[in-house]
């Protein structure tokens, strides 16, 4: 009888998200209640719901209806083998993220790699693990967000998170033309307000200074390119995520700095450019 009274909670909870416009609302519903249940998704045919579960998953679920992010009800969002803790005032990692993480362990660093605008500390992380490096730095603005990406490096030692703005001139000031990686994922949306519905709601749920910069969501990318052009070493390597909209600017903006050399875009998993990867011109 529970079983079925499960099945049809979830059925139940799956219209009520389709019905708020919920992207996803058959995989929302499972993972809400596999999260009460302390199951995986794939073992919710086997679970018992016991007391009061009703009542919670329905309060959960109308949390969701309200275009309440996912992870911020569930409390982590999954990032390579990893699932992060992450909260309001946390920017949730995105998937697309995931290929400048791939693209970072596979330029082979060796030496001291910086995470500009860590967040939840998803690329440092990912980083450290794959890369066996001595040093990761995760810089993060936010004091809420580098609290979180700490408890989510706690597990790594290589990793530190340090608070500190990507576009301060004085950055890692000690770390100048030294480092050997430098990767960002920083804000870099276009400025819209919400009442304009261009954007899904969840988006406005994310630290607002954490997704826009500026009108044409240039001015972090801007600000940290003669960042990285300080801290790096000859020969160093550079990822940017930036918008869709902003691939040609973005490349536009790494040449103009004349400290970069193989400057180029790089596609996410559906072909769009949303990186922008160079190297450090070596000296002489």
């Amino acid at each position: 009888m529970k079983q079925s009274s499960l099945r049809a909670a979830i059925a139940d909870a799956t219209q009520s998200l389709i019905d708020a416009g919920v992207a996803s609302p058959r995989v929302d519903s499972r993972l809400i209640a596999a999260h009460l249940l302390g199951v995986p998704p794939t073992q919710l045919v086997l679970a018992e719901p016991g007391v009061g579960f009703f009542d919670d998953y329905a309060a959960l679920i109308a949390r969701r209806a309200q275009r309440e992010p996912l992870q911020h009800i569930i409390g982590t969002a999954p990032f390579g083998a990893h699932d992060l803790k992450v909260g309001p005032g946390v920017f949730i990692p995105r998937p697309e993220t995931e290929v400048l993480a791939e693209w970072a362990v596979g330029q082979k660093p060796t030496g001291t790699v910086v995470d500009l605008g860590t967040g939840s500390g998803a690329l440092a992380v990912y980083i450290a693990e794959r890369a066996k490096l001595e040093l990761v730095i995760g810089v993060e603005k936010s004091h809420v967000a580098a609290a979180a990406a700490r408890d989510n490096a706690a597990a790594f030692p290589n990793v530190r998170i340090i608070e500190g703005d990507m576009t301060d001139p004085d950055l890692l000031a000690d770390l100048s033309g030294t480092v050997d990686l430098i990767v960002a994922n920083p804000p870099y949306v276009p400025f819209v307000p919400e009442e304009s519905g261009e954007l899904e709601p969840e988006v406005y749920r994310d630290p607002l200074d954490a997704v826009f910069s500026g009108d044409d969501g240039m001015d972090a990318i801007r600000g940290l390119i003669p960042v990285v052009a300080r801290l790096l070493a000859p020969g160093g390597k550079l990822g940017i995520e930036h918008d869709d909209s902003t691939a040609v600017l973005t490349r536009e903006l790494v040449e103009a700095n004349g400290s970069f050399t193989d400057v180029g875009n790089m596609p996410d998993l559906t072909g769009r450019d949303r990186f922008v990867t160079a190297s450090k011109i070596s000296s002489n």
